[in-house]
């Protein structure tokens, strides 16, 4: 996914010269178009994410779209201030990239993990988040975030993502895209687990049991409306994150529900437990270890949906 957001980001470049790249010690083999293209558009900090931050909320108050650019945590955690201060407090056009959402970065352990930004970001004013799922959203996530004037955090998978749409789809910021129809449960998902969500709605369906599938790309602003009507057609909600299970997806959507009155909806959570994942490993390995396969989503929903008479 790396791959496809650095080649649609020099595209568009090439179009538009208020685009500008500011990162912090990263590159090798990805950004290097970028830089060679754009030199004078071009910024590597070396290992300092405040004052990368800082530089962008710069550039962008001049009248640019500036890019921060960095693996997992680094971005957002490392220059929570900054990004508070500078990027949302004065609405600037920041857009703020992470390459490596959830767990992707597994072998090198929690320092490169990601799973408490969704719950973070989407706490900051002016702030709105994405998080694509595959590589066709990926790529139209680019263009939606620069055509939208104001702060975005873009969560980018890592590489090797498979793909969950055919063809073109219709992404609009805060627009949920529905998948899969299915009246016995809506599964929302958000980010690259939205694969083996799919794999796992695909596996329920041979046993008779017929899910909503809908990518929820962007968590802020949430899509509010396929959430209520989600819940009155299908009378469950099952929600599918790799993100600590405070703060996220799940807690977006159960705020959506209190909020509208739409609390008789059976509802379930799929996520990390809030803990450090000090276990080392691949990122599908971490994702079995934690109940986050297809295989294990499947049963999760299964069983959940037992209590609605579903076999």
């Amino acid at each position: 996914m790396r791959g496809i957001f650095n080649k649609t980001l020099v595209d568009l470049a090439r179009k538009d010269k208020r685009i500008f790249m500011v990162l912090a010690d990263i590159g090798y083999g990805e950004i290097e178009p970028f830089a060679e293209n754009f030199p004078e558009r071009y910024y590597n900090v070396g290992v300092a994410e405040q004052n990368m931050t800082g530089i962008a909320c710069g550039i962008a108050m001049e009248g640019n779209i500036a890019i921060t650019y960095s693996i997992a945590n680094f971005p957002t955690l490392r220059c929570l201030e900054q990004i508070r201060n500078d990027v949302c407090y004065h609405n600037a056009n920041v857009k703020i990239v992470i390459i490596g959402g959830g767990v992707a970065y597994g072998p090198l352990g929690i320092s490169h993990h990601s799973t408490e930004d969704i719950a973070i970001m989407r706490a900051l004013p002016n702030m709105v988040v994405i998080a694509p799922s595959d590589l066709i959203e990926a790529e139209a996530a680019v263009t939606a975030m620069l055509e939208y004037n104001g702060p975005v955090y873009y969560r980018c998978g890592y590489k090797n993502e498979k793909n969950i749409h055919r063809g073109k789809i219709d992404f609009k910021i805060g627009k949920a895209i529905e998948i899969t129809k299915g009246k016995d449960a809506a599964v929302i998902f958000t980010g690259t687990i939205g694969y083996n969500a799919k794999t796992a709605i695909d596996m329920l369906q041979t046993v008779g049991i017929n899910c909503r599938l809908i990518s929820m790309h962007t968590v802020k602003p949430i899509d509010a409306d396929v959430i209520v009507k989600a819940a009155e057609e299908t009378g469950y909600i099952i929600t599918v994150e790799e993100h600590n299970l405070d703060g996220g997806l799940g807690s977006a959507v159960a705020e959506v529900l209190a909020d509208t009155g739409n609390l008789n909806v059976k509802f379930k959570r799929i996520a990390f437990p809030n803990i450090n994942i000090s276990r080392i490993g691949s990122q599908e390995w971490l994702r079995g270890e934690y109940s986050m396969s297809a295989e294990a989503i499947a049963e999760t929903i299964r069983n959940s949906l037992k209590g609605k008479g579903i076999r």
